[in-house]
């Protein structure tokens, strides 16, 4: 295990030093009030203030950059619900890519919009009659497409790992890190990252109640699936986790976790009216399982707020459930 780390944490490193100035050093935050409540010290990780509101660009373009020039010239095809899309396309327009997103019909109308104004052809698809993998694999197949997959990706993962290797730095070592997780590109490039920097750190993976995959093949070893589930943390929706994932998750994440949609929407709430961040449900969950009490905080607390992209709509009625309840 001490060697696939450090394996992997040069991976991390060497895609540290292909984003560094190219990707935004994204700022962690503290707070005394969350500090005091959760009883140990919380680092906000802000990937929300990312390129193109997320965590996803690190991963883009780590693993765009690495193209040949044949490669290249195929043009890129991803399949994302939105802060993939996003990167890719803005990574394609950086260094002169054309790129293809397939994207569900129902992704948040803010994340469609973004994709296409960095320049991505997109193909929208119904999620209750085909899987994006399928329309993808046709696409490829057909044009003859360079795939770079949301998640399932050795490049993608050492650039969402550089997230992690950020954070140890900045905030001066870290004893416990909490994680969203979907396909497990995060995750798994996190676990790799903190524990490489300190073997002794607990991952703990948190993921929504009614997209519980990865936390029954965590406990099961083996591969479980979802499909298209009806969670407001849109980017949690994948079936399941990947072949490179699933294994780095089983080997280096600690502990997996689930929280309602309520504790969600109530991290949401916090962050936004007590720590004044706009963070996407998905980003959110790491901190609702501390504040559902899911995940007991210890010592030096690391939490990824994985990205910002909600739209207005979807966030007012987050924000009006609190005055409802309380009129």
């Amino acid at each position: 295990m001490e060697t696939a780390v450090d394996e992997w944490l040069t991976r991390v490193q060497e895609a540290a030093a292909r984003l560094n100035g190219v990707a935004n050093v994204t700022p962690v935050m503290t707070s005394r009030s969350l500090n005091e409540r959760l009883g140990a010290e919380v680092f906000l990780k802000c990937e929300n203030f990312q390129r193109i509101g997320a965590f996803k660009f690190r991963g883009a373009y780590n693993a765009m950059s690495r193209l040949t020039a044949t490669e290249r010239a195929r043009g890129v095809l991803t399949f994302s619900s939105g802060n993939h899309a996003q990167a890719v396309a803005l990574t394609g327009r950086l260094l002169g890519i054309a790129t293809t997103v397939v994207m569900p019909q129902d992704a948040p109308a803010i994340k469609r919009a973004a994709t296409m104004a960095y320049g991505a052809r997109v193909i929208l698809y119904d999620p209750q009659q085909r899987s994006r993998e399928e329309i993808a694999r046709d696409l490829q197949k057909r044009q003859g497409f360079t795939l770079i997959p949301p998640y399932d990706h050795i490049d993608v993962v050492a650039g969402q790992g550089t997230a992690a290797l950020e954070l140890c730095r900045q905030a001066g070592g870290i004893d416990q890190l909490l994680v969203p997780c979907g396909g497990g590109g995060l995750l798994s490039g996190c676990a790799v990252a903190a524990r490489g920097m300190n073997p002794n750190c607990a991952v703990v993976g948190v993921e929504p109640e009614v997209a519980d995959d990865a936390t029954r093949s965590f406990y099961s070893g083996t591969l479980q699936t979802v499909a298209n589930p009806p969670t407001i943390a849109d980017g949690t929706r994948t079936p399941c986790l990947g072949r490179i994932t699933f294994p780095l998750v089983l080997s280096h994440v600690t502990q997996m976790q689930t929280v309602s949609e309520e504790a969600i929407r109530e991290a949401v709430r916090e962050l936004f009216y007590r720590q004044k961040l706009v963070v996407e449900p998905s980003g959110a969950l790491g901190l609702a399982a501390l504040l559902s009490g899911k995940v007991k905080a210890q010592g030096r607390v690391g939490v990824i707020l994985s990205g910002g992209n909600i739209d207005g709509p979807t966030m007012g009625q987050i924000l009006a459930e609190t005055a409802e309840a309380k009129g």
